[in-house]
């Protein structure tokens, strides 16, 4: 793959052009939003409230928000959001527990517009309603949501999920009256804004708290949870009580979480702490990503796909103070390197050994033609092959597996393999050569060499020598 490699995306007469670029920040990020236009980029933290423009192939700077000689706690951003029906809007969470609305079509250099200050705590969380502009949610720390109707100067309801603290809140994309708010409790929340008295649905969704929501773009009743449990779980809320479908494990706390554009089973997410990559995910195959990006040197705090319907364009900012464009084209794909072959003893000598089909053929041939093989009864089949699913989603290789049970309940010649097996102090071809002959003078032919080596009667199993030398160890 070209690192580096230009993509060219037409979405409906707009087109999209860029690479994978990254330019530096000058602190540490903690949240990013895009404009409607795909054009611009705001990235959002305690020291940092900046908007780039987005080129070819690097970042422009086009505006510092933060501005004045003294800088209030006003502009310390948890989180920002960019308005996709005016592009002139933005709002900002403060860490001070301050809802900052900024228009940027004031021609003065200060672009705030309003401030709401009727939180008691650090707002985690702000989203404009999907199609009215006035509209505005927060969730804060202080365990209450708040709507906003920016014509107003005060908040016009209030919902108090009888928890510490809302971690998320996102209005639903296709039902008007309704949004999702997540808890540090591990409660999920439904409610319908013309109702602030109480909740129309709660469940439990994670063990602990849960850090973000999302609902599915295409998908009404899909919504897609991440929390510390290190899981991703998406829920189907079509039904009267929710139901999970979908559970995807990673190897860290999940901070954010966001389904990828036509795409319909695909999602990003990255992690709180420990785990920088960004990793995107089908959520049919829950073991191993789809995708990664590896780019940050930080906790990536901030994803966001460029635009509503292009799938190759991903943004992200970090506590590295970076802000990247991350193209497909130049993701690592995980599967590629993962090991399609395994091996594995019995407590009772018994040998089991799964690999490509080709591989197991080929032994299993030499090894029908083999009179000498006597350390092993076949007493079932040795071949359980997979067969091919035409309706298998993901690339499917094809592999066997072969049992070999041992021919009594002998064990001298384990205890004589670890008695005599060397594992250290000498260079590893030489390790692997002595423990061959220790194989084969305990006729352990299965570990002891390869086809055509001459090295005596029994070697059926083909591949490098190499290979097949460090199973002996």
């Amino acid at each position: 793959m070209e690192k580096m490699a230009r993509v060219t995306t037409a979405l409906g007469g707009n087109t999209l052009t860029g690479r994978t670029m990254f330019c530096h920040l000058d602190a540490p990020a903690n949240a990013i939003s895009v404009c409607r236009d795909a054009t611009q980029v705001v990235v959002a933290g305690r020291n940092i409230f900046k908007i780039y423009s987005m080129e070819e192939d690097h970042f422009v700077e086009k505006l510092n928000l933060r501005v004045g000689r003294k800088t209030s706690l006003n502009f310390s951003c948890a989180d920002v959001v960019w308005h996709q029906m005016d592009e002139n809007l933005l709002a900002t969470a403060a860490t001070n527990g301050v809802v900052v609305t900024w228009n940027l079509g004031k021609p003065s250099r200060n672009k705030q517009d309003q401030l709401f200050t009727e939180h008691k705590r650090t707002v985690n969380k702000v989203c404009f309603h999907p199609t009215e502009v006035y509209m505005l949610l927060s969730g804060s720390q202080d365990g209450f949501m708040k709507c906003f109707d920016l014509r107003k100067k005060d908040s016009v309801s209030t919902f108090s999920g009888q928890s510490e603290s809302v971690r998320d809140v996102q209005f639903s994309i296709r039902d008007y009256f309704t949004f999702a708010a997540t808890f540090e409790n591990g409660n999920v929340q439904l409610w319908d804004i013309r109702r602030p008295d109480r909740f129309e649905r709660m469940f439990t969704a994670h063990n602990g708290p849960v850090f973000c929501c999302d609902w599915h773009p295409e998908d009404r009743g899909w919504l897609a949870t991440g929390g510390r449990d290190k899981m991703v779980k998406v829920w189907d809320m079509n039904t009267n009580r929710a139901k999970e479908i979908y559970c995807v494990q990673t190897i860290a706390s999940v901070a954010r979480v966001k389904w990828r554009p036509e795409r319909k089973y695909h999602l990003a997410t990255c992690s709180m702490m420990v785990d920088h990559n960004i990793y995107v995910w089908d959520v049919r195959r829950p073991f191993i990503p789809f995708a990664t990006f590896e780019e940050h040197k930080d906790v990536t705090t901030g994803i966001v796909w460029r635009h509503l319907h292009d799938p190759y364009f991903l943004l992200s900012g970090s506590k590295d103070s970076t802000l990247y464009q991350h193209i497909f084209r130049d993701a690592r794909r995980p599967i590629d390197r993962a090991n399609p072959e395994g091996l594995c003893y019995g407590l009772f000598g018994d040998l089991a050994f799964a690999a490509k089909e080709s591989l197991i053929s080929s032994s299993s041939s030499s090894s029908s033609q083999d009179s000498n093989r006597k350390p092993y009864d076949r007493r079932h089949p040795i071949f359980f092959l997979r067969k091919q699913d035409p309706m298998e989603q993901f690339e499917n290789i094809s592999s066997g597996l072969m049992v070999f049970e041992a021919g009594g309940e002998d064990m001298g010649w384990f205890v004589a393999t670890a008695e005599r097996y060397a594992l250290a102090g000498k260079p590893l071809a030489e390790l692997c050569d002595h423990n061959a002959k220790v194989a084969r003078e305990l006729n352990r032919w299965q570990v002891s060499g390869r086809v055509g080596d001459g090295r005596g009667p029994g070697h059926t199993l083909e591949g490098p020598p190499s290979y097949w030398q460090r199973i002996a160890l």
